[in-house]
């Protein structure tokens, strides 16, 4: 069964990574949740996609160099919606106690954001936050880095990890000789092109981000891992729809 990650949390119904999206993604039983993460001038792990605030706050500047405090006084959610104004910015410690509490049993792919600025020591902190409890839910970490998937495989070695990649003439090759990482997460657009030399991977695909319901339906008939949608409940729903029309064609 193909694999439905919420990414960013429900990135096209809720203001992305945010505690009320990834709530969102509890709420229809997803099987994966994709968020990502930066390191804050004061040396704390929060959940945001890019380097700046520019983006989905009502604020400006880089993470890097603003505190958490000054981070948590800035509205993440009003951008999206007013009913979600005043949404906070979340520490990845706050985002794993949210799905502990909700009793969430998926998994959840932390994406490492290191390809703009490699944060010192952000592996070791995100790996002290991921094995600080007994989580019900698994855990995979992702990054376009490299570097970050080596330095967090000599740290934990066990902990599964995925490459994200644009995809290119190498990315197969490169990735079965990588053997640090379980999990390939390329481009959509260049995993539609690569069927060939994808036969050649030795490695579970979980593209990024199908979002169209003939491009969910392709990777259904394609039997990947999974994949990353903005749109997880409409995908749970077109599985089923797909899952229905392969027990009919098998009754036949």
């Amino acid at each position: 069964m193909t694999k439905i990650f919420a990414h960013r949390g429900s990135k096209g119904t809720h203001p992305e990574n945010t505690l009320a999206a990834f709530a969102e993604s509890v709420r229809i039983d997803v099987d994966g949740i994709e968020l990502d993460v930066q390191v804050t001038k004061d040396g704390e792990v929060v959940v945001l996609h890019d380097e700046t605030i520019n983006q989905t706050t009502n604020g400006k500047g880089r993470v890097i160099d603003q505190t958490l405090r000054e981070l948590k006084a800035i509205d993440a959610g009003g951008w999206f919606s007013l009913h979600y104004e005043h949404e906070p910015i979340p520490t990845l410690a706050e985002v794993l106690d949210l799905l502990a509490e909700l009793e969430y049993q998926g998994i959840l792919t932390i994406e490492l954001k290191t390809d703009q600025i490699d944060y010192p020591e952000i592996e070791e902190k995100v790996v002290q936050l991921t094995h600080a409890k007994n989580w019900p839910f698994t855990v995979t970490y992702s990054s376009f880095n490299l570097l970050t998937l080596q330095r967090l495989h000599e740290i934990d070695p066990v902990t599964p990890k995925a490459w994200v990649t644009i995809g290119s003439v190498v990315t197969v090759a490169f990735a079965n000789y990588f053997t640090v990482v379980n999990r390939i997460d390329p481009n959509f657009a260049w995993f539609i092109q690569s069927e060939l030399e994808l036969t050649d991977l030795d490695k579970d695909v979980c593209p990024f981000t199908v979002n169209s319901e003939p491009e969910m339906w392709m990777c259904f008939e394609r039997h990947v891992y999974g994949f990353h949608t903005d749109y997880p409940e409409q995908a749970l729903a077109l599985r089923k729809r797909y899952e229905r029309e392969q027990l009919s064609i098998a009754s036949v």
